[in-house]
């Protein structure tokens, strides 16, 4: 089972399995445990998959989170698939989630994250990261705090840095 790190600098099992879109004509088929399913299909099909314990979602980076807004509350856990590094709409994505739906859960990274990624992503919301499978996890802690202080506002501080100031 890989591992995840939560924004506070844990290094945790995975206990979540993705399942992929499954191919045209092709049924969604769960494994045992706890799975992250397509946005989309669990709205479709929502009234069968009724514990948030078990089953949670994921997000295309192409995909607009305000599809999820009248329920944030029925999700323990929300990922966002960053199909590469260079796409940047799953940041945009987060924020969305956290601001203007007032999503409270778990808000996982997944897809091509890298450890220079990782503050940017934590400062956008994101509570948990599996990171690319070829980057160091233990690395990774030092990476979600390389900057003391923040300029700008964001979901993890309220005033940008110059109301923060003392005169």
């Amino acid at each position: 089972m890989p591992d995840i790190i939560t924004s506070d600098g844990q290094i945790k099992a995975d206990d979540w399995t993705v399942v992929p879109r499954p191919e045209e004509g092709e049924v969604l088929t769960l494994p045992e445990g706890r799975v992250l399913i397509p946005a989309d299909m669990w709205l479709a099909n929502r009234a069968q998959y009724p514990n948030k314990e078990t089953v949670g979602v994921w997000l295309e980076s192409h995909d607009e989170p305000g599809m999820l807004a009248d329920a944030v509350d029925e999700l323990s856990i929300i990922a966002v698939n960053f199909p590469k590094f260079t796409d940047g709409r799953g940041y945009s994505s987060a924020r969305l989630l956290r601001e203007r739906f007032g999503y409270e859960g778990e808000l996982r990274a997944i897809g091509d994250v890298l450890l220079d990624q990782l503050q940017f992503m934590k400062r956008c919301g994101f509570d948990s990261y599996a990171l690319r499978a070829d980057k160091d996890i233990e690395l990774a802690a030092h990476c979600l705090n390389f900057f003391s202080q923040a300029y700008q506002a964001a979901t993890d501080t309220e005033e940008p840095l110059f109301r923060r100031r003392a005169l």
